[in-house]
């Protein structure tokens, strides 16, 4: 799978502005899957899923990438072509498409950090040191919120990328035997209203 893929077709926007499409285009960015694999999933008919399938795969945000034959039958996994995406300047006049998409993305990417925390072994939440600074901790768990000018918001989505990118490299450089597999979710955007108060202790 490619990295970003940038979406240029309203048709492919439209797609993802669909919350069940997004859903499944999520299993289909975990791995591969069948037709039937994912109907028993989502408890929907083959017939429905193997709809959806044919479109993503029509729209090119979907491919078959391997084939198996089972009792006479050849099973088609499909996997999708990215594992993100991003509209292209073009759709921007496609307001309500593109803020729809962006939606039921971050929807789905905080139900499969819920997952997989729920399924994150015991030992991976339990710091191993007594240190009481928090980033010294084994694990990342953190809401912040701030009041900043939109470049300064850019500027810091920017550096993440550019420390995600950095950390990939450095793992890629270590030695396999010493590496662990670690699960790291993001996000930042504006809100309306204040999410946090702190109220000062009267006595102070």
């Amino acid at each position: 799978m490619a990295g970003i893929y940038i979406i240029k077709d309203l048709d492919q926007l439209k797609a993802l502005s669909d919350p069940f499409r997004v859903r499944l285009m999520f299993k289909l960015i975990e791995r591969p899957y069948t037709g039937q694999q994912l109907s028993e999933i989502f408890e929907l008919s083959r017939a429905r899923i193997h709809y959806h399938l044919k479109e993503l795969e029509k729209l090119g945000l979907a491919e078959i990438v391997k084939t198996e034959e089972k009792n006479g039958i050849i099973q088609k996994f499909y996997q999708s072509v990215a594992t993100g995406f991003y509209p292209h300047s073009s759709l921007f006049p496609h307001t309500k498409e593109i803020s729809d998409m962006k939606q039921y993305l971050m929807l789905e990417m905080m139900e499969q950090t819920t997952s997989k925390l729920l399924s994150a072994p015991s030992e991976a939440l339990e710091d191993v040191d007594s240190s009481e600074d928090p980033s010294e901790s084994n694990m990342l768990a953190s809401s912040w919120e701030i009041q900043a000018s939109e470049d300064t918001f850019k500027w810091y989505i920017k550096e993440q990328f550019k420390l995600m990118e950095e950390l990939d490299r450095r793992a890629e450089a270590e030695e396999a035997s010493s590496k662990k597999r670690y699960f790291v979710s993001n996000y930042g955007f504006r809100v309306e209203e204040p999410v946090f108060e702190r109220v000062k202790d009267k006595d102070q």
